[in-house]
């Protein structure tokens, strides 16, 4: 796979994209996945821009933001385009979004239809650009089940519309991520990767406490030590998926402190993990006498 960090993980530090594309060149991380502020902010101030990235030998898998479903339809679709043009400008062809903030259960069936129609325009917006919106897998919008992802994928109906696959949220909205992988697997373009120690605790991953400076961090772990089984998942990932995982980007998402030191950790098991899985699959050779 090919390995993002990403800025959000720095939210509340005052670090360079520099720093952390040097940190990042030097812990076997391949690309970086912008937050939309700083996308937008780094933009306006170009100390650091794509070609030292690419200097680097890295690039921008994803500009990851939140695009409004209800509101204004100008407003939005101006949104839309200034966060295509920024990603763009980051040379990335793929804007994350989330498909609104409302539980698919609790949206009546006339507000979906709507939610949908905006996400088809964004999706027009987007393929304009030449990219691919990306609708995450996330608790509280309209793909926070399996079914009801799969049903938003039909009603959008759009060739622009991909899914960012979050393993712990599939996890967290009852289903088996091996099947859901399965189900989505067409349009799935990137992975987010994190853990939890237990269950009962993956509220800690809600925005706003996430975004909260005195936000609770309990609970957050790193990637092999919390309750869901990622050993599992990667190695049915990199045997018996119809994904095609050597290119799959996934990104390493650490909410809590320590920021560097548990990416790195994370980073070197999965790096174990693939070469692992690459001796085991290489035929054995026999030597001649």
């Amino acid at each position: 796979m090919k390995y993002s960090v990403c800025t959000i993980s720095f939210r509340h530090q005052l670090i360079s994209l520099e720093r952390i594309a040097n940190w990042a060149k030097s812990h076997q991380f391949d690309a970086i996945e912008l937050w939309g502020v700083h996308a937008k902010n780094l933009r306006q101030s170009p100390d650091f821009n794509l070609e030292c990235l690419a200097e680097r030998g890295l690039s921008v898998s994803m500009v990851s933001d939140y695009l409004p479903l209800d509101g204004d339809l100008q407003s939005g679709v101006a949104s839309a385009e200034t966060l295509c043009t920024i990603t763009r400008s980051w040379g990335a062809n793929k804007l994350r979004t989330f498909s609104g903030s409302k539980a698919s259960a609790d949206v009546s069936e006339e507000e979906r239809a709507s939610y949908t129609a905006r996400l088809r325009q964004y999706c027009q917006v987007a393929q304009d650009y030449g990219i691919d919106l990306v609708v995450e897998t996330h608790p509280n919008t309209l793909a926070d089940t399996l079914e009801s992802t799969l049903r938003l994928i039909e009603e959008v109906n759009h060739p622009a519309l991909r899914i960012n696959f979050d393993v712990i949220h599939v996890w967290e909205m009852g289903s088996d991520p091996v099947f859901a992988l399965e189900k989505l697997a067409p349009l799935i373009v990137h992975m987010h990767f994190k853990n939890i120690t237990q269950r009962h605790l993956l509220n800690v991953f809600n925005p706003g406490n996430v975004y909260a400076p005195a936000g609770s961090r309990e609970g957050m772990t790193s990637l092999f030590t919390g309750e869901y089984d990622f050993k599992k998942l990667l190695t049915y990932v990199m045997t018996e998926s119809s994904i095609p995982w050597q290119n799959m980007d996934a990104s390493l998402e650490w909410f809590g402190p320590d920021v560097f030191a548990t990416l790195d950790k994370d980073r070197k098991e999965l790096a174990s993990l693939e070469s692992q899985f690459i001796k085991q699959s290489q035929p054995e050779t026999v030597a001649l006498v």
